[in-house]
């Protein structure tokens, strides 16, 4: 059975979707979503926070970025968006090495790592993601993977680990269809939190990889698993608002 003493998430990725008008019927349906024992996020592009957290004003849904720089001082960063930029319009949460920017943009361990400092120095909890890939995977990986990249966020938030969230999301089960089975998530969320040692009593790890109301319920039975970072399904709120449910 799930640990109900650690906060217990469930956190929209939006990735690169969205418009104004389909933003806010979405935000509508997230704003009334009932919550038990659930705590609700969701994480937008940067053109369209300002949006969510008007429209989640005074709601119990918190606001995330999707990114943030590793540069902490405003500076010469053409593109960047910094963790003091973030917070100053109401963000709370931040998503930090998503699999997407690890493969796409080149972001390593260490880059990941010190997006988390920065996101901490802002005031802000940084969703740190791990995972291996399907090569990874079949070569028996996983779990030396899954250690090493979370061993460098330790190494570089120290005793500031207890304040982050941890999201494990296998790449091969992104986007693709296929879902880690609950006992395979259950396997590497309980390496993660024995990584995590004393922190592990508080650090809630999410699962992120094709979660949908169809299976959302067998994977947030696991006693290790914490909630889920959704992705697609976040993106359509009857399949959310089901997702939340089952959490």
């Amino acid at each position: 059975m799930p640990n109900m003493s650690r906060a217990r998430w469930v956190v929209g990725n939006w990735k690169m979707n969205g418009s104004i008008a389909a933003n806010e019927a979405l935000l509508a349906a997230v704003r009334e979503l009932p919550r038990i024992g659930a705590n609700v996020g969701v994480c937008a592009p940067y053109v369209y926070l300002p949006q969510a957290v008007q429209a989640l004003d005074k709601s119990a849904v918190v606001v995330g970025a999707q990114d943030l720089s590793a540069h902490a001082a405003s500076g010469a960063f053409t593109g960047e968006v910094s963790g003091a930029m973030l917070a100053e319009v109401g963000v709370r949460q931040v998503i930090v090495g998503h699999s997407e920017r690890r493969q796409y943009h080149g972001e390593t361990d260490e880059i990941v790592a010190a997006k988390a400092l920065a996101a901490l120095g802002a005031g802000l909890v940084p969703i740190v993601c791990v995972g291996e890939t399907l090569v990874e995977r079949d070569a028996d990986q996983a779990f030396e993977v899954v250690n090493r990249q979370l061993g460098a966020v330790m190494a570089a938030l120290g005793e500031r680990i207890n304040e982050v969230l941890v999201a494990y999301e296998p790449v091969w089960a992104i986007g693709t269809g296929r879902t880690a089975s609950p006992e395979q998530a259950q396997e590497v969320h309980a390496s993660i939190r024995a990584k995590l040692g004393s922190a592990g009593a508080v650090v809630p790890v999410l699962y992120g990889g094709s979660v949908k109301a169809s299976n959302a319920s067998s994977i947030f039975a696991m006693s290790d698993v914490d909630g889920g970072l959704i992705g697609g399904a976040s993106l359509v709120a009857g399949d959310f608002a089901a997702i939340v449910a089952a959490l």
